[in-house]
């Protein structure tokens, strides 16, 4: 992409997202795409098929955050052997979008990018801009483990097209992340407890729990994120693909449908009741899983990556487990099975960055099944490989969410508007804060996250996306 077919709309929207004036970006993307910085490319072979000079440079800026950065470390090592010349600069950061936006802007980035956290990149405003790298190139080459096996056969579903923007795959999500309901089973054999498998159900234990001065729930108040994303998948079970392409096409009437309007109302009905642990809208993260290990209440939304940021301070014996989101009617249209999985942790190749062969080759070692395999081993979290935990010995939460995959087969229910537009995902999160503390009904709910769907469909500033 050039600076001669990119709008000033365009312009003007990466600018924002990079906090930089957009006569600045527009220098900054003029050529942009090309794939081929000062390293250039060396000779090519079956064991190199970017054509990675053996000496060249290169440079890794990875997100440091709950799984670490050791086994990005040691994915560094396996580069080394097979380009012993090569000098790895390695950084381990947090703040990713304060540290690589003015090198983005000054034509600098580094060769591989951790793209995670609070405050990182934009990820489409830099695709719209020409700043990412197109991985088909990689996704085509053969796998690291197996010559006879593209990288993209490797992957599990929806990983490509989650790191894909009109089309062209631009960033590969190295975990897959199930999101469900948290529990202790411990707890719950304890007291004769069974995992609801209708909501109905669910509302009858949280009766029988409550009578035992456990909370039935809590949940991270300061991010309402956390209540969502269980809510959409109750909503998705309902109203099956067709509404989950609706929402995320920005369909008009798409927020207003039976399917989400029930999924509000059974999740209101938890404040309704009095089953959320008292002052869970004040808690944060953290402070809300605390209190779950410590085992004042019973349930908590959250995603995979619980068992590993937890892993401090849960109880021996604690037998944490993720059970899928209950489903609301007997007339569902996905199974009951049907759990909320997408791929996260995005790694990119900056077009500008000067050793793009280089940037390419580590990724596809990267997502080689022994890095991965590794990687699950460490952090307690499923791989976006295929296969990766073949062999091991899982805890108990990653075993229920590698459990809950399985089950699940192809009804693995995701949202790409909450990556697409962060202005619609924020009034969604704020709504469904409102609805679960009871200030906001659940038809009044509706209403205000779709006409929040409706300005952004009518603003023709930002760019749209269609699944």
């Amino acid at each position: 992409m050039t600076t001669s077919n990119i709008s000033r709309r365009t312009l003007l929207r990466a600018a924002a997202a990079l906090g930089v004036s957009a006569p600045l970006l527009g220098a900054c993307v003029t050529g942009g795409g090309t794939g081929d910085g000062p390293a250039a490319r060396g000779e090519r072979s079956p064991q190199n098929p970017f054509g990675v000079k053996a000496d060249a440079p290169l440079e890794v800026v990875v997100f440091k955050g709950g799984y670490g950065d050791d086994y990005v470390k040691a994915a560094e090592q396996v580069y080394r052997q097979r380009y012993p010349g090569a000098a790895i600069d390695h950084k381990g950061i947090q703040q990713v979008g304060d540290a690589l936006r003015p090198r983005f802007v000054a034509n600098t980035p580094p060769d591989v990018v951790d793209n995670t956290g609070a405050g990182a990149l934009d990820l489409s405003a830099l695709a719209a801009a020409g700043q990412l790298t197109n991985l088909a190139e990689l996704l085509d080459a053969p796998s690291w483990d197996d010559p006879n096996t593209t990288v993209r056969a490797t992957l599990l579903p929806g990983v490509v097209e989650d790191g894909s923007r009109d089309g062209t795959c631009v960033h590969l999500n190295y975990t897959f992340t199930v999101w469900g309901l948290w529990y202790s089973k411990s707890l719950f054999d304890k007291h004769g407890w069974t995992y609801p498998a209708t909501w109905d159900a669910m509302l009858a234990l949280c009766a029988e729990i409550k009578k035992t001065g456990v909370a039935p729930w809590t949940y991270q108040g300061k991010y309402p994120d956390y209540v969502t994303d269980p809510l959409l998948t109750m909503a998705a079970k309902t109203g099956g693909m067709d509404l989950i392409k609706a929402l995320d096409n920005l369909e008009p009437g798409a927020w207003r449908q039976e399917a989400v309007r029930g999924a509000a109302e059974a999740f209101a009905e938890l404040a309704g009741r009095g089953y959320l642990m008292p002052g869970s809208e004040a808690l944060s993260h953290t402070e809300a899983q605390a209190a779950w290990c410590q085992g004042k209440a019973a349930f908590i939304p959250s995603g995979s990556w619980l068992e590993s940021e937890q892993q401090a301070v849960t109880p021996q014996g604690f037998q944490m487990t993720m059970g899928v989101v209950p489903a609301r009617t007997t007339s569902d249209k996905l199974k009951p099975a049907a759990v909320e999985a997408s791929s996260t942790e995005s790694y990119l190749v900056p077009a500008k960055a000067k050793n793009v062969a280089g940037g390419l080759e580590f990724l596809r070692m990267l997502f080689s099944r022994n890095a991965c395999r590794e990687f699950a081993r460490t952090a307690g979290t499923l791989p976006s490989v295929a296969g990766a935990t073949d062999g091991l010995t899982l805890s108990s939460g990653l075993g229920s969410v590698s459990a809950a995959v399985n089950a699940a087969g192809a009804e693995l229910v995701s949202f790409r508007h909450r990556g697409w537009y962060p202005v619609l995902r924020k009034a969604a999160d704020d709504a469904v804060g409102e609805l679960i503390t009871g200030r906001l009904s659940p038809v009044a709910f509706t209403e205000r996250v779709q006409q929040a769907a409706d300005a952004l469909a009518k603003d023709g500033s930002v760019k749209k996306y269609t699944r």
